[in-house]
């Protein structure tokens, strides 16, 4: 049987080089070849920031105004996005885009139809605008 003998060459063996970019990391395969950025960092929310949103809902689903929860954790962005039912699109998404962090601020509150409600620096102050205020009727 004959032997199979592969050669390779020094100056054609792939190149493995690790480049630091950014937020990433990006692996050049041959001294030719385009740079892929990989980027792999992936927003979430914090422990804290958890906390405050799920105590949020905690309080909207005893009051019956939500029923499910869903968290994105997107390369650019995380979501928080609050159901009044399974089924539905979501009835506030709650994003947290670090990328805004020196502009309009880290976090977002948006309704169904795409408006932002309000957007800034502190996670519970943002929220507050998801918070029912209660109004006195007929106080004498």
């Amino acid at each position: 049987m004959p032997e199979i003998k592969s050669e390779v060459r020094p100056s054609q063996a792939p190149k493995l080089q690790l480049v630091s970019c950014g937020g990433g990391m990006s692996f050049e395969s041959s001294p030719g070849a385009p740079q892929v950025n990989h980027a792999l960092v992936q927003v979430t929310f914090e422990r804290a920031e958890l906390n405050l949103l799920l105590n949020l809902y905690g309080k909207k689903v005893a009051a019956g105004e939500w029923r499910d929860y869903a968290l994105d954790f997107l390369p650019r962005k995380a979501i928080f996005s609050v159901f009044r039912r399974a089924s539905e699109y979501p009835l506030y998404r709650i994003e947290k885009i670090p990328e805004l962090k020196r502009r309009q601020g880290i976090y977002a509150v948006v309704n169904a139809g795409g408006q932002i409600l309000r957007r800034g620096h502190q996670l519970d102050r943002v929220i507050r605008v998801l918070e029912t205020k209660f109004k006195v009727i007929g106080g004498e």
